[in-house]
């Protein structure tokens, strides 16, 4: 493989930003697939005329990230499998920026219309069960005598995670944890906010909704359920 393709300079950038992004481009290019060996050390400095230091902390970069192996003696490799660390700088992206949390709230909406859509594909007798199990538990939550919010909180993360798991993507399991990670405080102030008006009925209401899509297999309706599913969790965050 000629690696001097794609190693190319990118204008505006620090020389290890520059390195990251032409290891990472080649990946993406498919210059480089999961499993190929990277250039070596000499030949990354050769080829873009930088110093051993900058490679090193790039490939340390992208170490810390998943997106590279490296193997004692043998060399570094492109990770050959999906690795949860990968989605670590695009979620400090989203918390870092202005607004963030209203754009979160949008991106939960985004995702859990296309995991309904999966679901719906993907569903059968023993994944619905599943489904039905997962919202009895978070019935019994939510009508326990004096119910705290941290428990409909995790109870309401099983239920999703239920769905998540019948979509049997990776990607979509990975970066459904990061974001319930990133939002807990918001989203415990909705439940909070449904505890103190006394409105936990609805909140059981929008899931139970979600469940009665997912069952009539009714793909024209789960635009509408994801919008009734976040109004609280959009008030606190407004």
């Amino acid at each position: 493989m000629a690696h001097e393709t794609f190693l190319k300079e990118i204008g505006g950038k620090s020389v290890v930003e520059q390195i990251v992004d032409n290891i990472t481009n080649a990946i993406i290019n498919g210059e480089l697939k999961p499993g190929d060996k990277i250039p070596t050390e000499n030949e990354l400095c050769a080829s873009m005329g930088v110093g051993r230091n900058s490679v090193r902390e790039a490939i340390k970069i992208l170490g810390a990230y998943g997106v590279i192996n490296i193997k004692r003696a043998e060399g570094t490799f492109v990770t050959q499998d999906y690795d949860s660390k990968m989605l670590f700088p695009v979620l400090y992206g989203i918390i870092l920026q202005k607004d963030s949390a209203n754009q979160i709230v949008e991106l939960r909406k985004i995702i859990d219309v296309g995991i309904l859509q999966l679901v719906i594909e993907k569903l059968d007798s023993e994944s619905l069960y599943k489904v039905e199990q997962a919202m009895k538990d978070l019935e019994t939550k939510i009508t326990t005598f004096n119910v705290k919010a941290k428990d409909i909180f995790e109870a309401d993360i099983a239920f999703h995670m239920v769905l998540v798991d019948i979509t049997q993507n990776a990607l979509l399991e990975g970066i459904c944890f990061y974001v319930d990670q990133i939002t807990r405080t918001s989203r415990m102030k909705a439940i909070e906010k449904f505890l103190t008006e006394d409105a936990t009925e609805q909140f059981l209401l929008m899931h139970k909704e979600m469940l009665r899509v997912l069952k009539e297999k009714n793909k024209n309706e789960i635009n509408k359920v994801v919008e009734n599913h976040y109004q609280y969790w959009e008030k606190v965050n407004s």
